[in-house]
């Protein structure tokens, strides 16, 4: 009978072990996943940090890409393509427009003017994305059919 109860308790050590095994295994896992998934977050919080100083930062910039449309100035012109260089080396990209079709995504639509149907006739306001997220739609002028 000792035999008995003593290979009962080797069996209960045994059964215990694979489930402590099995515990680990799965702690192992867990914690490699939430490893990843903070390198993740990371990766992305540094991607975008810089998302609410670029967008409070636009309506100066507006400013000065509208003053070159008006004043011819090379000092203006260098500063104005500065300023893009610098937008476009941390990830900001112009949205296009002109010519293309609206795009509710990262476009807004101010007006309906008469033109190719659906299509981009004039830019009121230039749009930006930082990587892949809009900063600020572009605000357009949408062509419309004629009206009978």
């Amino acid at each position: 009978m000792a035999k008995k109860e003593e290979k009962d308790k080797r069996e209960n050590i045994e059964k215990k072990l694979l489930e402590l095994e099995d515990q680990l295994k799965r702690s192992v896992a867990d914690f490699q996943n939430l490893e990843k998934r903070v390198a993740e977050e990371r990766k992305h919080l540094i991607k975008y940090a810089n998302y609410e100083l670029l967008s409070s930062l636009l309506p100066a910039f507006d400013s000065l890409f509208l003053a070159e449309k008006y004043i011819e100035d090379e000092g203006l012109k260098y500063t104005v393509k500065s300023v893009k260089d610098a937008l476009e080396n941390v990830g900001v990209q112009r949205i296009e427009t002109e010519g293309k079709d609206f795009d509710a995504s990262t476009m807004d639509c101010v007006e309906t003017i008469e033109g190719n149907e659906g299509k981009v006739l004039e830019e009121v306001r230039p749009g930006f994305m930082l990587y892949d997220k809009v900063i600020r739609p572009a605000s357009v002028k949408v062509g419309k059919r004629k009206e009978k």
